[in-house]
Protein backbone atom coordinates (compact mmCIF):
# COMPACT_ATOMS: atom_id res chain seq x y z
CA UNK A 1 0.00 0.00 0.00
CA UNK A 2 0.92 3.88 -0.98
CA UNK A 3 2.39 5.40 1.78
CA UNK A 4 0.56 8.59 2.54
CA UNK A 5 2.09 11.75 3.84
CA UNK A 6 -0.41 11.77 5.86
CA UNK A 7 1.44 9.08 8.07
CA UNK A 8 4.68 9.62 7.00
CA UNK A 9 7.36 11.17 9.66
CA UNK A 10 8.18 14.93 8.33
CA UNK A 11 11.11 15.78 8.34
CA UNK A 12 13.20 18.65 9.50
CA UNK A 13 14.23 21.32 6.82
CA UNK A 14 17.70 22.68 7.31
CA UNK A 15 18.17 25.84 10.12
CA UNK A 16 18.73 28.02 6.34
CA UNK A 17 15.42 26.90 4.87
CA UNK A 18 12.73 29.72 5.05
CA UNK A 19 10.11 28.49 3.43
CA UNK A 20 6.80 27.10 5.20
CA UNK A 21 4.51 23.79 4.08
CA UNK A 22 1.86 26.50 4.33
CA UNK A 23 3.48 29.26 2.13
CA UNK A 24 3.53 26.55 -0.62
CA UNK A 25 0.14 25.37 -0.45
CA UNK A 26 -0.87 28.68 -0.26
CA UNK A 27 1.46 29.45 -3.64
CA UNK A 28 0.33 26.06 -4.96
CA UNK A 29 -3.43 26.83 -4.36
CA UNK A 30 -3.15 30.14 -6.10
CA UNK A 31 -1.41 28.07 -9.40
CA UNK A 32 -3.88 25.66 -9.47
CA UNK A 33 -7.23 27.95 -8.91
CA UNK A 34 -5.93 30.10 -11.93
CA UNK A 35 -4.11 27.67 -14.25
CA UNK A 36 -5.54 23.91 -12.98
CA UNK A 37 -3.99 20.67 -12.17
CA UNK A 38 -2.03 21.12 -15.67
CA UNK A 39 -0.54 23.95 -14.88
CA UNK A 40 1.31 23.02 -11.45
CA UNK A 41 4.93 22.22 -11.41
CA UNK A 42 7.55 22.10 -8.74
CA UNK A 43 9.74 24.23 -10.58
CA UNK A 44 7.04 27.07 -11.24
CA UNK A 45 6.31 27.07 -7.47
CA UNK A 46 9.36 27.23 -6.80
CA UNK A 47 9.84 30.99 -9.14
CA UNK A 48 6.72 31.75 -7.78
CA UNK A 49 8.28 32.08 -4.19
CA UNK A 50 11.63 32.64 -5.60
CA UNK A 51 12.94 29.39 -3.99
CA UNK A 52 14.50 26.42 -5.94
CA UNK A 53 12.71 23.34 -6.80
CA UNK A 54 15.37 21.55 -4.46
CA UNK A 55 13.70 23.90 -1.40
CA UNK A 56 10.69 23.01 -2.02
CA UNK A 57 11.36 18.87 -1.70
CA UNK A 58 12.78 19.42 2.09
CA UNK A 59 8.82 20.02 2.41
CA UNK A 60 6.79 18.25 0.32
CA UNK A 61 8.57 14.36 -1.52
CA UNK A 62 6.54 14.88 -4.43
CA UNK A 63 4.04 16.62 -6.66
CA UNK A 64 1.43 13.99 -5.72
CA UNK A 65 1.82 14.69 -1.77
CA UNK A 66 1.65 18.16 -2.28
CA UNK A 67 -1.48 17.91 -4.38
CA UNK A 68 -3.05 15.51 -1.38
CA UNK A 69 -1.97 18.60 1.04
CA UNK A 70 -4.00 20.56 -1.34
CA UNK A 71 -6.90 18.38 -1.24
CA UNK A 72 -7.06 18.55 2.16
CA UNK A 73 -6.66 22.49 2.61
CA UNK A 74 -10.19 22.37 0.54
CA UNK A 75 -11.48 20.12 3.38
CA UNK A 76 -10.38 22.98 5.51
CA UNK A 77 -12.69 25.30 3.79
CA UNK A 78 -15.81 23.49 4.59
CA UNK A 79 -18.13 24.72 7.21
CA UNK A 80 -20.07 22.03 8.90
CA UNK A 81 -22.21 23.58 12.03
CA UNK A 82 -23.31 22.07 14.85
CA UNK A 83 -26.32 20.72 15.18
CA UNK A 84 -27.26 22.70 18.62
CA UNK A 85 -27.57 25.61 16.69
CA UNK A 86 -28.61 24.26 13.09
CA UNK A 87 -30.39 21.62 14.18
CA UNK A 88 -29.31 18.87 11.78
CA UNK A 89 -32.15 19.87 8.49
CA UNK A 90 -30.54 23.25 8.17
CA UNK A 91 -26.86 22.06 9.07
CA UNK A 92 -26.89 19.80 6.37
CA UNK A 93 -28.08 22.30 3.97
CA UNK A 94 -25.59 24.60 5.02
CA UNK A 95 -23.00 21.74 4.51
CA UNK A 96 -23.82 21.00 1.29
CA UNK A 97 -23.90 24.39 -0.01
CA UNK A 98 -20.61 24.73 1.85
CA UNK A 99 -19.16 22.11 -0.01
CA UNK A 100 -20.36 23.34 -3.59
CA UNK A 101 -19.42 26.34 -2.78
CA UNK A 102 -15.72 25.26 -1.89
CA UNK A 103 -15.31 22.94 -5.09
CA UNK A 104 -16.75 26.16 -7.48
CA UNK A 105 -13.67 28.19 -6.13
CA UNK A 106 -11.02 25.64 -6.50
CA UNK A 107 -12.36 23.31 -9.79
CA UNK A 108 -9.58 21.33 -10.39
CA UNK A 109 -10.25 19.53 -7.24
CA UNK A 110 -12.78 16.67 -8.96
CA UNK A 111 -9.91 15.97 -11.59
CA UNK A 112 -7.95 14.41 -8.74
CA UNK A 113 -10.43 14.03 -5.71
CA UNK A 114 -11.45 10.71 -6.94
CA UNK A 115 -7.55 9.34 -6.89
CA UNK A 116 -6.80 9.38 -3.85
CA UNK A 117 -7.97 8.59 0.08
CA UNK A 118 -8.95 12.04 1.82
CA UNK A 119 -7.84 11.33 5.13
CA UNK A 120 -5.81 14.61 5.93
CA UNK A 121 -6.33 16.32 9.24
CA UNK A 122 -8.95 18.74 7.97
CA UNK A 123 -10.82 16.07 5.80
CA UNK A 124 -11.18 14.07 9.62
CA UNK A 125 -12.27 16.70 11.07
CA UNK A 126 -14.69 17.65 8.59
CA UNK A 127 -15.93 13.86 8.13
CA UNK A 128 -16.13 14.00 12.07
CA UNK A 129 -18.38 17.05 12.47
CA UNK A 130 -20.11 15.91 9.62
CA UNK A 131 -20.93 12.33 11.22
CA UNK A 132 -21.99 14.52 14.31
CA UNK A 133 -24.68 16.73 12.80
CA UNK A 134 -26.31 13.67 11.02
CA UNK A 135 -26.08 11.81 13.98
CA UNK A 136 -28.15 14.81 15.76
CA UNK A 137 -31.06 13.69 13.02
CA UNK A 138 -31.47 9.77 14.82
CA UNK A 139 -30.37 7.72 12.33
CA UNK A 140 -29.05 4.29 13.59
CA UNK A 141 -25.40 4.42 13.75
CA UNK A 142 -24.99 2.74 10.63
CA UNK A 143 -27.16 4.87 8.77
CA UNK A 144 -25.43 7.84 9.84
CA UNK A 145 -22.40 7.12 7.60
CA UNK A 146 -24.78 6.49 4.73
CA UNK A 147 -26.73 9.62 4.98
CA UNK A 148 -23.36 11.60 5.54
CA UNK A 149 -22.21 9.75 2.27
CA UNK A 150 -25.34 10.45 0.27
CA UNK A 151 -25.51 14.14 0.98
CA UNK A 152 -21.46 14.46 0.01
CA UNK A 153 -21.92 12.12 -3.02
CA UNK A 154 -25.24 14.19 -4.72
CA UNK A 155 -23.04 17.56 -4.10
CA UNK A 156 -19.60 16.08 -5.16
CA UNK A 157 -21.10 14.16 -8.53
CA UNK A 158 -23.77 17.36 -8.98
CA UNK A 159 -20.71 19.86 -9.00
CA UNK A 160 -17.94 18.41 -10.87
CA UNK A 161 -20.76 17.88 -13.46
CA UNK A 162 -21.17 21.77 -13.32
CA UNK A 163 -17.43 22.50 -13.24
CA UNK A 164 -17.57 20.80 -16.65
CA UNK A 165 -20.12 22.60 -17.89
CA UNK A 166 -18.52 26.47 -16.96
CA UNK A 167 -14.81 24.63 -18.55
CA UNK A 168 -16.76 23.95 -21.83
CA UNK A 169 -18.52 27.97 -21.80
CA UNK A 170 -15.12 29.18 -21.03
CA UNK A 171 -13.04 26.94 -23.63
CA UNK A 172 -15.87 28.26 -26.00
CA UNK A 173 -14.69 31.59 -25.68
CA UNK A 174 -18.32 33.23 -25.51
CA UNK A 175 -20.56 34.75 -22.98
CA UNK A 176 -22.82 32.21 -20.76
CA UNK A 177 -25.86 34.01 -22.31
CA UNK A 178 -24.69 33.33 -25.51
CA UNK A 179 -23.92 29.88 -25.41
CA UNK A 180 -27.30 28.94 -23.40
CA UNK A 181 -29.06 30.44 -25.91
CA UNK A 182 -27.29 28.78 -28.74
CA UNK A 183 -27.34 25.08 -26.69
CA UNK A 184 -31.65 25.72 -26.07
CA UNK A 185 -31.93 25.96 -30.33
CA UNK A 186 -29.97 23.35 -31.44
CA UNK A 187 -31.72 20.97 -28.63
CA UNK A 188 -35.29 22.44 -30.05
CA UNK A 189 -33.95 22.07 -34.02
CA UNK A 190 -33.16 17.96 -33.26
CA UNK A 191 -35.86 17.71 -30.45
CA UNK A 192 -39.09 17.64 -32.75
CA UNK A 193 -39.52 13.75 -32.97
CA UNK A 194 -39.39 13.79 -29.00
CA UNK A 195 -42.39 15.82 -28.08
CA UNK A 196 -41.63 15.52 -24.31
CA UNK A 197 -38.21 16.55 -24.82
CA UNK A 198 -39.32 19.26 -27.11
CA UNK A 199 -41.72 20.09 -24.34
CA UNK A 200 -38.73 20.36 -21.63
CA UNK A 201 -36.76 22.73 -23.87
CA UNK A 202 -39.37 25.04 -24.43
CA UNK A 203 -39.56 24.77 -20.72
CA UNK A 204 -35.91 26.57 -20.08
CA UNK A 205 -36.33 30.18 -21.10
CA UNK A 206 -33.83 31.67 -18.66
CA UNK A 207 -30.05 31.40 -20.78
CA UNK A 208 -28.71 32.90 -17.16
CA UNK A 209 -26.32 29.44 -16.45
CA UNK A 210 -25.56 30.52 -12.70
CA UNK A 211 -29.14 30.73 -11.85
CA UNK A 212 -30.27 27.19 -13.93
CA UNK A 213 -27.07 25.39 -12.33
CA UNK A 214 -27.97 26.81 -8.85
CA UNK A 215 -31.66 25.67 -9.34
CA UNK A 216 -30.96 21.97 -10.10
CA UNK A 217 -28.84 21.93 -7.17
CA UNK A 218 -31.21 23.50 -4.78
CA UNK A 219 -33.65 21.14 -6.09
CA UNK A 220 -32.18 18.39 -5.86
CA UNK A 221 -30.35 18.77 -2.18
CA UNK A 222 -33.99 19.75 -0.48
CA UNK A 223 -34.97 16.50 -2.18
CA UNK A 224 -32.49 14.85 -1.10
CA UNK A 225 -33.11 15.67 2.58
CA UNK A 226 -36.85 15.48 2.47
CA UNK A 227 -35.85 11.52 1.85
CA UNK A 228 -33.39 11.13 4.49
CA UNK A 229 -35.69 12.93 6.87
CA UNK A 230 -38.85 9.82 5.95
CA UNK A 231 -36.00 7.41 7.15
CA UNK A 232 -35.36 9.20 10.51
CA UNK A 233 -37.02 6.47 13.19
CA UNK A 234 -39.21 8.94 15.51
Amino acid sequence: MKDWIWTRERKAAPARETLSREQIVAAAMTILDTEGIGGLSMRKLGTKLAAGATSLYWYVDTKDDLIDLLIDEVWGEIDVPEPELAGWRAGALLFGHSLRSAVLRHPWLPEVMYTRPSIGPNAMSMGSRGLVLFGAAGFSEHEIDLAMGSVMSYVLGTVSAEVATREMVRKSGRSEESWVTDLLEQAEAVAGDYPEMQKSVRRRTSTDLDSGLTENFVFGLDALLDGLQSRVKE
